[in-house]
């Protein structure tokens, strides 16, 4: 009986994350309250988010560790196996882009919580899993000198300045927009 009610609470904290990333793509993280994510969620009560979440903050934190894990999966599928440093690289850049036409929603709920919450952790992880690759070109003699940190920032930058573009004209070009991605990635991180 204790397993089948664990898998019930997980379940539910799964329905109430899904949910929430939902709202917060659609209204952002301010107006993301509990009454729209139970709503979201078709729950009857917001007091089933309050039982599985302290509060919206370790709810945020849980919404956001979802979506890199996520994200994570989603780009080890294209670089797993792959070692040569540009390859990485461009598998990274070409990951990101097909992330924003399978999970915009994500997408978009991660800028968002990055940019009105800023968990270090978030910002912390995915920095550093870009910098290491960035290094590891660098080690490789692939890659020209520079300060691996500073680059995987400006290329995060522009992600996450393509993704608030996507909300902004859901008719983007993501075919030009990943292929210009690529050409600012390579120019900035190539030795000439």
């Amino acid at each position: 009986m204790r397993a089948k009610r664990t898998l019930t609470e997980q379940a539910r904290r799964a329905q109430i994350v899904a949910a929430a990333i939902e709202v917060i793509a659609r209204d952002g993280v301010a107006q993301a309250s509990f009454k729209e994510i139970a709503r979201e969620a078709g729950l009857s009560s917001t007091g089933l988010i309050s039982y599985h979440f302290a509060g919206k903050q370790e709810l945020i934190e849980e919404v956001g560790r979802e979506i890199l894990t996520r994200f994570g999966e989603f780009v080890l599928t294209r670089t797993d196996g792959v070692e040569e440093p540009l390859a990485v690289l461009h598998g990274f850049v070409e990951a990101n882009v097909a992330f924003l036409r399978t999970h915009r929603s994500h997408a978009s709920t991660l800028v968002r919580i990055k940019s009105d919450l800023a968990p270090a952790e978030l910002t912390r992880s995915d920095q550093a899993a870009l910098a290491a690759v960035l290094e590891q070109g660098q080690r490789s003699g692939v890659l020209r000198d520079f300060d691996p940190q500073l680059v995987a920032v400006f290329i995060l930058s522009i992600r996450d300045g393509l993704i608030r573009q996507l909300d902004l004209d859901p008719e983007l070009d993501l075919d030009a927009a990943a292929q210009e991605f690529a050409t600012l990635v390579d120019l900035t991180t190539r030795k000439a």
